[in-house]
């Protein structure tokens, strides 16, 4: 995964006025995009409850090829 100054695997915009959430509908909250792993720039708007899952996912799948590097690297 790639590093950034906070160490988070999604960086996180406020969505702009007038904008829908892209999995639900509703009125977007925030702007989010994944750094590193496998869903790395894969983002979008999103609401509130959405934008958790989005977040959820990528953190979840940057796990998954953390332990897959950890796992499958000689000692």
């Amino acid at each position: 995964m790639s590093n950034n100054e906070f160490r988070r695997p999604v960086s996180i915009d406020y969505a702009p006025r007038g904008s829908m959430c892209e999995w639900c509908g509703k009125p977007a909250e925030r702007q989010l995009t994944a750094i590193g792993g496998s869903y790395h720039n894969e983002g979008g708007l999103f609401c509130g409850p959405c934008g958790d899952e989005f977040t959820r996912a990528v953190t979840n799948a940057v796990a998954t090829a953390r332990s897959k590097e950890t796992t499958t690297q000689p000692h």
